[in-house]
């Protein structure tokens, strides 16, 4: 086995410039960027790590922790894991400081599996499945009234790539929404998987009316129908509209977790690995819903990095139910517009007919375009 003593630890700050801005319910998109780090070993092995969240806010906290690192083994990523999580403990129990984490530990595992020479999911136990079914993000507002038209074309654009589910953005107004959710199904007929998300635009009463209203649309799940801390608002929507309920996105760790669990707040759980915790901590989580028979589908919005380390997770993440005609996690492949995503991996990973193959090589299984990182650098 190489050497994996940590040598340094480098943020990279990444933003580029939207030709055409978009929007979800909370803000307007007119840059995109991500925050990935490099950490290199005394032998020359280099992990990547990606946080979601800011860039611009998760580098600084990157760089403070890097100290932490510098001279530590890479193989201890527990022990590295809770030192990390412990320093800021009374500061950092959620946000910005755990995306940073997340980022440091995706990229400790990347080290690992280059050094053992295995890719992830065979250090996690797996795979379980070497292959997963895609659903298509995209289908945000636009500076267009001609909402329902252009999303139709997109609809069509995935459709023509293999996406048998596409996720409908909504939160424009209750009124507006059930009317695009009902135009949107009508237009891509009844054999497309369609679900809905309205980045917690609601609260609990428009929630559970949008959910009503729409119930005969065949939604597969209803994604952050009110704001992340409002849990009894979660337990509101569930008992009052027949659609699942998902959401954790912006839940972060184990403990962040647990009370949505115990609660059953949500019927889906969708931790992001760049944003949990990171690979250990998604883990984890996954494992807690595994027993109490919650279904966990990773939330993916980020570059090659975090789409490789969701993959290696998904395939490890058990069946639930489990069974001879499992129903397996889906993974979240994000089709809207991002420049520095699209040009990051010298080499995409695979995607053909709805489904993306989890990667095989040592690691992540993925190559960075390093000429990418001055081509964006912020």
């Amino acid at each position: 086995m190489r050497g994996t003593i940590i040598r340094s630890i480098v943020p990279h700050v990444l933003m580029a410039d939207l030709a055409e801005p978009f929007a979800y319910s909370q803000a307007w998109y007119r840059r995109r960027g991500a925050m990935l780090v490099e950490v290199v070993t005394e032998d020359g092995i280099i992990g990547w790590g990606e946080a979601f969240g800011p860039p611009e806010l998760t580098a600084p906290i990157c760089a403070w922790l890097a100290p932490l690192l510098v001279g530590q083994d890479a193989m201890a990523r527990e022990a590295l894991w809770q030192s990390l999580y412990n320093r800021l403990r009374d500061h950092g129990q959620r946000g910005l400081v755990v995306e940073a984490i997340s980022a440091l530990d995706i990229a400790l595992w990347d080290i690992a599996g280059q050094a053992l020479g295995l890719p992830v999911h065979r250090l996690m136990g797996g795979p379980l499945r070497t292959e997963v079914d895609a659903y298509a993000t995209g289908f945000y507002r636009r500076e267009r009234r001609d909402h329902l038209r252009y999303l139709t074309e997109e609809a069509e654009a995935r459709l023509e790539e293999g996406f048998g589910t596409l996720k409908l953005k909504t939160g424009w107004g209750l009124a507006e929404d059930i009317s695009l959710t009902r135009d949107f199904r009508h237009a891509i007929g009844p054999n497309v998987g369609l679900l809905v998300d309205c980045n917690h635009a609601y609260d609990a009463p428009a929630a559970i009316a949008f959910g009503r209203a729409v119930a005969d649309c065949d939604i597969g799940w209803f994604e952050e129908p009110v704001p992340p801390e409002d849990i009894e608002g979660y337990l509101e929507v569930k008992r009052g509209q027949p659609i699942p309920v998902a959401g954790g996105e912006a839940s972060f760790t184990r403990w962040g977790f647990r009370e949505l669990i115990q609660r059953r707040a949500a019927d889906i759980l969708q931790p992001d690995v760049a944003a949990c915790g990171g690979i250990s901590e998604l883990k984890k989580i996954a494992d807690m819903a595994s027993a109490f028979g919650v279904r966990v589908n990773p939330h993916v919005w980020g570059t090659g990095v975090a789409l490789a380390a969701s993959l290696h997770l998904l395939a490890v993440i058990p069946d639930n139910p489990p069974g001879l005609f499992p129903r397996p996690p889906l993974l979240e492949l994000d089709r809207s517009p991002h420049p520095v995503r699209d040009a990051l991996l010298a080499e995409p990973i695979g995607f053909a007919g709805g489904r993306m193959a989890v990667p095989q090589g040592p690691g992540l299984g993925i190559t960075i375009d390093r000429s990418v990182l001055t081509r964006f650098a912020a």
